[in-house]
């Protein structure tokens, strides 16, 4: 962005506090962590330090960074804003194409890997997404993340066989973690503190949008032309932004960071953690897969099952241990955990998240099934959701920026979904038109008012050269939380279905409804046994649902931990530092 300027001097002498500098020009900080440092001759700075220099650069009432505005300003953020759409639609646009997908590659075999290979190299590479836009050049990290998400998406498209799309989801997924760390970087840059919050509320409501219409598109792509349509869409969007991106924002546009030009090639390689990479997808992994199999093709008590579940706790305590040990190498920065804004907003994205991406995945489920709406139908039947979560997720954006209130909003946010997702959990099959309409109405309103002032929150607590670090670390738990929920509440759905089939449907073998799609059902169970077949449909639907609730109670109590003080209207504001 030509007309902004990196940094002030108020900014500036931050650096000066914390760090000194040599008579070669070499920065070396004033104090250490006491951490170990893993072979490499680099210290961090002391988080009291940090914070101390944030607090005395506050102490100008105003801040004079210069942002873009006009024209530039509109151009840039809607690339950004249609990178966040592709990104967030590919989250939800496959599901409503399996079924034809299965058809074309004639098994079942890889159906959950679908999504969880999008999920998996998505979650444990946004950290280190973060490390990369801190370490590198943000205009031309962003673009390779493009690169990265639309070859991806090619290679989804022309995919073979049922192994190469599973490759290219994990592809897309790698390029789509950049994307939203970067995403949500440049926004940041590009508006003043007192406007992210209004911001990351739009940002919130195109998510909210796409994840809602994936299913919608994705089975209007099928329908009407093919299910390759559904990656293809990728190419030409995509494209548009990355030329407006290039265009637009300026190469010289980079969070401040005095320690890069003294960071060697070996250091910032070891800031990518590639250990803790294969740690995090390690663990994730384990845990889909023991989900996947327990109860449904392996008992639970299993050598599988346990196996898994074992080395999923394993593989966490050693990824623990791991960051803790490289410190400032690590792709989740201990130093940043120690702040109240991460540890306690962390948690909060991961399980109000995670309750979101169960009602992205199982409400379409119980329309196709229960009311036996097509596809396309369940996408329209959807939209209550949608519309109320776009309006309100823009609405709890400008609250939190004319108030400055944000913990107040998330608490009220994530009470009220509970609610509404219990509401939702009184569904049956004789549901009237009015309280499905309805449910969906408070339910998104309540999730969208609160879903992405996490963020806000975060940033709001550290300099601006850490804010690409503090997003991906705290993406990293949202997009999880999501990846699990849905695990988990497969897992419930599934072993639900299979405890109840028996009762509701004793001649109707359970493997049969397993694997038959839930717009098929009527198509496939003869009329004397859809009824049982439905019923036990119903209670798997609960079942999840009450998942959706779990997670979201959960978050309730996670959002009593986040600091209450009102957002600085301005960066460096003293009294967050106080309380970081």
């Amino acid at each position: 962005m030509a007309d902004t300027t990196e940094h002030t001097d108020t900014a500036n002498s931050t650096t000066d506090v914390a760090t000194a500098v040599d008579e070669k020009g070499v920065r070396t900080p004033i104090h250490s962590d006491h951490n170990s440092d893993p072979g490499v001759a680099e210290k961090t700075v002391d988080v009291e330090a940090a914070a101390a220099a944030s607090a005395a650069a506050s102490t100008s009432p105003t801040d004079n960074t210069a942002y873009p505005s006009g024209f530039k300003l509109v151009v840039l953020l809607s690339a950004v804003m249609v990178d966040v759409f592709l990104v967030a639609l590919d989250q939800t646009i496959v599901g409503t194409a399996i079924p034809k997908i299965t058809d074309e590659f004639h098994g079942l075999g890889d159906v959950s890997w679908y999504a969880a290979a999008y999920f998996m190299t998505f979650g444990a590479a946004q950290a280190s997404a973060g490390k990369v836009y801190k370490y590198y050049n943000l205009k031309w990290s962003f673009l390779a993340s493009m690169l990265l998400f639309e070859a991806g998406s090619l290679v989804c498209g022309v995919a073979p066989s049922s192994k190469a799309l599973v490759v290219g989801r994990a592809l897309a997924g790698l390029g789509g973690a950049g994307l939203s760390v970067g995403g949500t970087s440049i926004v940041a840059l590009a508006v003043p503190p007192v406007q992210r919050p209004l911001m990351m509320g739009v940002v919130g409501a195109t998510y909210a949008v796409a994840a809602v219409l994936g299913p919608l598109v994705g089975g209007a792509f099928t329908a009407s032309v093919s299910w390759r349509w559904c990656f293809y869409l990728n190419l030409p969007l995509g494209g548009a932004a990355a030329v407006a991106v290039l265009v637009f924002l300026d190469a010289s546009s980079q969070p401040p960071d005095a320690a890069r030009a003294a960071t060697t090639w070996r250091q910032k390689l070891l800031h990518l953690d590639p250990v803790g990479i294969a740690l995090a997808m390690g663990a994730i992994t384990s845990l889909i897969l023991a989900l996947q199999y327990g109860g449904n093709t392996h008992p639970w008590r299993s050598s599988v099952v346990v196996g898994l579940l074992v080395g999923f706790v394993l593989l966490v305590a050693a990824l623990v241990a791991w960051e803790a040990w490289l410190g400032d190498y690590a792709m989740l920065l201990p130093r940043l955990f120690r702040q109240r804004s991460l540890w306690a907003t962390a948690p909060f994205q991961f399980f109000f998240m995670g309750a979101y991406v169960v009602l992205l995945y199982y409400l379409p489920l119980y329309f196709q099934s229960i009311r036996g709406a097509s596809p396309i139908r369940s996408g329209v039947d959807n939209l209550p959701l949608v519309v109320t979560a776009t309006v309100f997720a823009v609405v709890g954006g400008a609250v939190v920026t004319q108030t400055g209130r944000a913990q107040q909003v998330m608490l009220t946010g994530a009470a009220l979904a509970t609610v509404g997702i219990g509401l939702i959990y009184s569904w049956d099959q004789t549901t009237s038109t009015a309280r499905w309409v309805g449910y969906q109405l408070f339910t998104g309103a309540a999730m969208a008012f609160a879903i992405m002032h996490g963020l806000s929150i975060a940033q709001a607590y550290v300099a601006a050269d850490d804010i690409p670090a503090v997003t991906a670390n705290l993406l990293v738990f949202q997009t999880v939380g999501g990846a699990f929920s849905t695990s988990i509440g497969q897992a419930a759905f599934v072993n639900r279905l299979l405890a109840v089939l028996p009762s509701t449907a004793p001649r109707v073998d359970p493997r049969l409804v397993i694997v038959t799609g839930a717009s098929e059902l009527r198509n496939v169970f003869a009329a004397d046994v859809l009824p049982g077949v439905l019923d036990a449909y119903m209670a798997a639907l609960k079942a999840a649902f009450a998942v959706g609730i779990g997670f979201c109670g959960v978050a309730v109590l996670c959002s009593l931990a986040i600091p209450t003080k009102r957002l600085p209207k301005a960066a460096g504001d003293a009294a967050m530092a106080a309380v970081a």
